[in-house]
């Protein structure tokens, strides 16, 4: 009887430690695969310049461009940028800001990475990646770090070409085109003008009439995602015409100030703002909207920026 009582007690002892190791090693797996860096690409962008430097913009920094400015706006012969504050609701309020931005040049507009790497769990601040690249104006992207599919071409570089969803593409004529990934390759877009892609979705516009039925839609099969048709912050771009687009944050998960948009909401916004496309980009703690060296929004009501992977910006 003893010596079972020990062999028992032994089994016991046994069982415990393969049962720390099984769950030591699903912790490090998870740790490894959403929380540690792994940099595939240093220096994504030669010309991106590693000391933060403030985002006002000079003359020098312009090449002598006369400029003027007010309270959320820019104005030049390339650029004009005109930022809105939307308020809507009262027992359950909306805030959302609308940017207005023309462009002389398709390549005004471009992207950037967080640290200037590209790979996956690499983040820093929206606010820190624009000034990083003296960003006049900058929204986040999709968050490509947060997945390892899609096509991912970046000022006209091609970083990751695995087709996987709805993307969404501009070109250097100044038009923004939604597109399926899976029926496409990275080089074909290049070929065809494409400078930049997002991979996230879905589309909120298209030849100018809003999207209704979003369903049980679900962007990722990533760790806790979960469908994103519910009131969330938002963050999401529109084509108005070649080289004029809306760029819109909504707040949101902030009861008293903001609740945020349904996807059916957000394309609304998009469609009432005269847009022939719009994308749904990145949201929830990501939407961030930043201009002349400010954030603009309140992030989740608490004007605490989530670290993102990735932005848009003009500069």
């Amino acid at each position: 009887m003893i010596q079972q009582k020990k062999i028992f007690s032994k089994r016991k002892i046994v069982g415990f430690f393969i049962l720390l190791i099984v769950i030591s090693l699903t912790l490090y797996q998870l740790a490894d695969r959403y929380l540690f860096e792994h940099v595939e690409i240093e220096n994504a962008f030669v010309n991106t310049k590693d000391t933060k430097q403030s985002a006002e913009p000079t003359t020098s920094d312009k090449n002598e461009e006369k400029f003027t400015t007010g309270d959320w706006q820019y104005s030049s012969d390339s650029k004009s940028i005109k930022i809105t504050k939307v308020e809507t609701g009262s027992s359950n309020p909306i805030v959302y800001f609308v940017a207005d931005v023309k462009i002389k040049d398709a390549s005004s507009l471009k992207s950037a990475f967080a640290k200037n790497q590209f790979g996956n769990n690499i983040i820093e601040y929206t606010s820190t990646i624009a000034s990083g690249n003296k960003a006049l104006f900058a929204i986040n992207g999709d968050y490509y770090g947060f997945r390892d599919d899609g096509i991912t071409i970046r000022n006209g570089q091609i970083f990751r070409n695995n087709p996987a969803r709805t993307g969404l593409a501009l070109l250097k004529d100044g038009t923004l085109k939604t597109y399926e990934e899976t029926e496409t390759n990275a080089e074909d877009l290049l070929a065809n003008g494409v400078t930049q892609t997002y991979s996230f979705g879905p589309v909120l516009v298209q030849n100018s009439s809003a999207k209704t039925d979003f369903g049980h839609l679900s962007i990722d099969t990533n760790f806790g995602n979960r469908a994103i048709d519910n009131a969330n912050p938002r963050t999401g771009i529109g084509m108005i015409s070649p080289n004029h687009y809306v760029f819109v944050v909504v707040d949101g998960r902030s009861r008293e100030y903001s609740e945020g948009m349904t996807l059916s909401e957000f394309a609304k916004v998009f469609e009432d703002l005269g847009c022939t496309d719009a994308y749904n980009l990145d949201g929830g703690g990501s939407s961030t909207m930043y201009f002349m060296g400010r954030v603009v929004n309140n992030p989740l009501g608490r004007n605490e920026e989530r670290g993102v992977s990735d932005i848009i910006y003009i500069n």
